[in-house]
């Protein structure tokens, strides 16, 4: 290029040819010298006499804050080694990603690729302030295999139950101690006995503490894969009625001894989430600061110096008048505070009575007798070896058409 300078670099040293070398000043004695590049958050940089670049931080830690700090931007992460996933997923717990606005499209990010092995056990039993607090983020994790809902105080109509449903991989499942009646159930097992699909793997079932009773069983034969069912402190009691009924709907027989497998201490949560759910309920038990709290009390002081507060205050008086004027009512609210059931390892816990249900081994052909209480079988009518069910396998569970009712419909149709 004419009328132009040309430069040269030899040995470290900037010249202009047909001029005397530029040369920078001289370097210090470790032959390094500090650029005038600002530093930034992912280590300073710094450049050698030579004029190449240093980094104080490794490559790949400087790539992996760039990807929690963008995670959002991320379109998949499938096929990415667990190594990779695992310390990419830690990197964003300990920046609390996860507790964010966008926390359940990053779990889900995770959870598509790696499954179960990002959560594979799910327990929260007794910690209902969680589960409605983080309801869409316990949505995302759709690889469980066991999950706890003792005593979350779900009712009959919660949304978790769709999830639950949606749940192939699920095997274990405890919604005891949560207000649950034959309608509850209904709605729990509606959509899988419609599509015919969903909870095909379930196992081990306890509905515990709940208000249901025997009329509620024809509800879990859409349950394929169904083994132990725990039915203590609910509306039924062991007879040979009840006995009669889980043999020929489910093929479970009763088992006097307590079975293992409902033990709370054999449930915990499992998987490379469980830090995550810690930080969810270490966030929920925080304790205010005291400037939150005087301005709560700022602001309650002069909530109740306003007319509203008077107007609120006569609301709350008539509303309990006519809440307590019947006997019926009352038992209601009974019921509702009981339905919590007892804390794992108290007293009340210990000595309840348990009624438990297994399915035998397949060398099984006819429940054993001694299943039975013998003073409860008197003075019933045996069974005519020729035409009763002593002699046959467990029978096949009902079909999913002819389970579908009319209310079926109308809860399928709300979904």
């Amino acid at each position: 290029m004419e009328g132009g300078s040309i430069y040269v670099r030899e040995r470290g040293k900037l010249r202009r040819v047909g001029d005397t070398a530029l040369a920078p000043a001289a370097p210090p004695a470790d032959g390094r010298t500090e650029s005038r590049a600002p530093a930034n958050k992912h280590g300073r940089i710094t450049s050698r006499a030579e004029g190449s670049l240093r980094f104080s931080e490794s490559l790949f830690q400087m790539t992996l804050s760039f990807v929690v700090d963008n995670i959002q931007y991320v379109d998949s992460l499938v096929g990415f080694p667990e190594q990779i996933g695992r310390t990419v997923f830690s990197a964003a717990a300990e920046g609390h990603v996860f507790s964010g606005p966008d926390a359940s499209k990053a779990l889900r990010l995770f959870a598509d690729a790696y499954g179960e092995t990002l959560l594979g056990s799910l327990c929260l039993r007794n910690r209902f302030p969680l589960l409605h607090e983080r309801m869409e983020e316990i949505r995302t994790f759709c690889s469980l295999k066991s999950l706890d809902l003792f005593g979350c105080r779900l009712g009959d109509q919660h949304e978790i139950f769709q999830h639950v449903t949606s749940l192939a991989n699920l095997v274990r499942l405890f919604i005891g101690a949560n207000g649950l009646s034959d309608a509850g159930l209904q709605r729990l097992t509606a959509a899988v006995r419609m599509r015919r699909a969903g909870l095909d793997s379930l196992q081990v079932l306890d509905v515990s503490y709940n208000p249901i009773s025997d009329r509620a069983l024809r509800y879990l034969t859409c349950l394929p894969e169904l083994s132990a069912l725990d039915v203590s402190q609910t509306g039924m009691r062991i007879s040979p009625g009840l006995q009669k009924s889980m043999w020929g709907l489910l093929g479970l027989l009763h088992c006097r001894q307590p079975l293992d497998v409902f033990h709370h201490s054999g449930c915990e949560t499992d998987g490379w989430a469980e830090q995550v759910v810690n930080q969810w309920e270490s966030i929920g038990l925080k304790t205010p600061t005291q400037k939150e709290v005087g301005e709560s009390r700022m602001s309650a002081l002069g909530f109740c110096k306003s007319g509203a507060f008077r107007v609120v205050l006569l609301s709350v008086f008539v509303f309990s008048q006519r809440l307590f004027l019947t006997d019926g009512r009352q038992k209601r609210i009974r019921d509702v505070l009981s339905s919590s059931g007892p804390v794992h390892g108290s007293k009340q816990d210990a000595s309840r009575e348990e009624l438990h249900f297994y399915r035998p081994t397949a060398g099984v052909q006819e429940p054993p007798s001694s299943t039975v209480n013998p003073r409860l079988g008197q003075g019933k009518r045996k069974l005519d070896p020729e035409r009763g069910v002593s002699h046959q396998s467990p029978p096949r569970k009902i079909g999913v058409s002819s389970a579908l009712t009319a209310e079926d419909m109308d809860l399928l149709s709300s979904y």
